[in-house]
C-alpha cells in the first residue's frame, strides 16, 4: 500500500498495516471452554473476544454447548 507522507509529499510504500490475527488452536479454545464451562471466562482467559470463540467453534462445525459437557 502507498501513502502519500503529509510533511514532505514523497509516496511511501507502508506494509503491515492491521491488527494481525490471532490464530487460536481450536485444541486450546476448546480445552478452555470445557475447564470454564463458560465463554466469556474462556474469552478472557485466551486473550481474546467471545465472538472470536464463537466463529472459532463455527468455522469447525461445533457449538459451544457440543464442547461444554454438563
Amino acid at each position: 500500500m502507498k501513502v502519500q507522507c503529509p510533511h514532505c509529499g514523497k509516496s511511501v510504500a507502508v506494509n503491515g498495516l492491521g491488527r494481525k490475527p490471532l490464530n487460536i488452536p481450536l485444541k486450546n479454545v476448546c480445552e478452555s471452554l470445557s475447564l470454564h464451562r463458560s465463554v466469556a471466562e474462556a474469552a478472557k482467559e485466551l486473550g481474546c473476544s467471545e465472538g472470536y470463540v464463537f466463529n472459532a467453534l463455527k468455522a469447525n462445525g461445533l457449538r459451544a454447548r457440543d464442547v461444554i459437557k454438563e
